[in-house]
């Protein structure tokens, strides 16, 4: 990639708006005799830059959003693009890589969150952001990471509004580049043919499955998820503890399988709506009373509940929900017909798990129980939740078909569904951090029972 020196420039202001390194951006540029002498119209060669084909339903910002930079950055490196505002489907455009000494804030950012990111503290920040209102943090606003942060290795799953599939997909990659001892593999395929991925941590004999995302709406729970996968592969490429768990012991007795999100087209849909280039645009807009706002859909592409999609008393579930698609609660027109809900079931019969968690956001309470087909120690594992976490355990609800149900009535091991919030669907990002610190240790302990 190349840029063309404007007016006013310098190598140091060239690099901060490219975001990359002044070192990089001279040893990339060696014809430069001297780094203070460039002149308009020459042309310099900028290192690390990717290349992107934008997407149907692409934003410059957006785009920006996904891989945390700037727009004026994502602008900079692409001086080929006279109007950001018209850009189309099938177009390459250059992601400069993100300078290491400054952070972009997201929504629902905080100082404090951050210095988590981070491992620094608040001071710290503050000290090298003398001009910054801890209390009045903007979204895109430029921060500086203190001197002794900045050789350290950035996180690759922030938590964002509107952390979708792309997101997850991108963080992904990442991950699997900077930890190559994590397996990353599909369990299958959505109904608009997104792949759904699974993440194995560990290579013990005692195999364990966490998922999320089962409702689109609660596309937090994805980002609990791909937090967890970062955190614990990080703990363990480092030989660390996280609290009181040393995490290499539990890598060596334990197989982990995470599938982030099992729904990525309900997600998309309500982060980003749905335009007539979805095969399923009448039947979703119909099913969703003929508005456009889709915000709080939860079911699939097809207006199915995926989570009333399992074969355990799947008529009861059926009758007292809706009779067509919808956005939440219509259980299809039997179990598992939908290709997302097989996935998981051919998923769950491939393996021999002993313990399985499907999360979700609404009620703070742990549901542990159904039909009484649930073994004894599902209320011993429940109460180590529950002193854990704060929530509330509720044994017995008049609700069936689901994932955790299906899975206690076919294999009588323990099985739950966690409902990690409250409030009103989507959850804002901002609760994310106070349910991180609720559930981690979940998460770690269920790895341990």
């Amino acid at each position: 990639m190349s840029y063309v020196v404007r007016p006013g420039d310098t190598l140091w202001a060239i690099a901060n708006r490219l975001g990359v390194g002044l070192p990089q951006l001279l040893a990339a540029n060696p014809q430069l005799q001297n780094p203070n002498l460039i002149y308009v119209g020459q042309r310099l060669t900028v290192p690390t830059a990717a290349e992107y084909v934008v997407q149907p339903g692409d934003t410059f910002y957006a785009i920006a959003q996904r891989y945390r930079i700037s727009v004026e950055s994502l602008a900079a490196a692409n001086p080929q693009i006279e109007n950001p505002a018209l850009i189309r489907p099938g177009m390459v455009i250059y992601i400069p890589a993100r300078p290491v000494q400054q952070y972009i804030v997201q929504p629902g950012d905080t100082l404090w969150a951050i210095a988590q990111h981070f491992g620094t503290t608040v001071a710290a920040l503050q000290q090298a952001n003398p001009g910054v209102n801890p209390y009045q943090l903007r979204i895109g606003q430029r921060l500086n990471l203190p001197v002794s942060n900045q050789g350290q290795e950035q996180e690759i799953v922030v938590p964002r509004e509107n952390y979708g599939y792309d997101e997850m997909m991108a963080d992904l990659a990442r991950l699997r580049q900077r930890y190559p001892f994590i397996e990353v593999g599909s369990i299958g395929q959505s109904v608009l043919g997104r792949d759904i991925p699974v993440v194995r941590l560990g290579t013990g004999p005692k195999e364990v499955h966490y998922n999320g995302a089962f409702h689109g709406e609660e596309w937090i729970t994805a980002v609990l998820m791909m937090k967890f996968i970062e955190v614990y592969a990080r703990a363990q490429q480092r030989g660390e503890r996280i609290g009181n768990f040393h995490v290499p012991t539990l890598w060596r007795q334990t197989s982990l399988y995470v599938v982030p999100m099992v729904n990525p087209d309900g997600v998309e849909i309500s982060q980003h709506g749905v335009d007539r280039s979805n095969p399923y645009y009448d039947l979703l807009l119909q099913a969703n009373g003929g508005s456009t706002n889709f915000r709080t859909w939860a079911a699939n592409a097809r207006g199915v509940d995926l989570n009333n999609q399992f074969p355990a008393n799947w008529e009861r579930e059926a009758a007292r929900g809706p009779r067509s698609p919808a956005p939440r609660n219509y259980s299809g027109t039997g179990p598992l017909t939908e290709p997302e809900a097989i996935a998981m079931a051919d998923f769950t019969r491939a393996h021999d798990f002993r313990l399985v968690i499907a999360w979700h956001t609404q009620g703070e309470e742990i549901y542990w129980g159904y039909e009484g087909l649930e073994p004894p120690e599902s209320e011993q594992i429940t109460n180590l939740f529950v002193d854990i976490s704060g929530y509330r355990p509720v044994r017995n609800l008049q609700s069936w078909a689901g994932y955790k149900d299906w899975f206690i009535q076919d294999w009588r091991r323990p099985g739950f569904t966690i409902e990690v919030g409250r409030g009103t669907n989507p959850l804002p990002i901002t609760q994310f951090w106070p349910i991180w610190s609720r559930t981690i240790g979940i998460m770690l302990a269920g790895l341990t029972v």
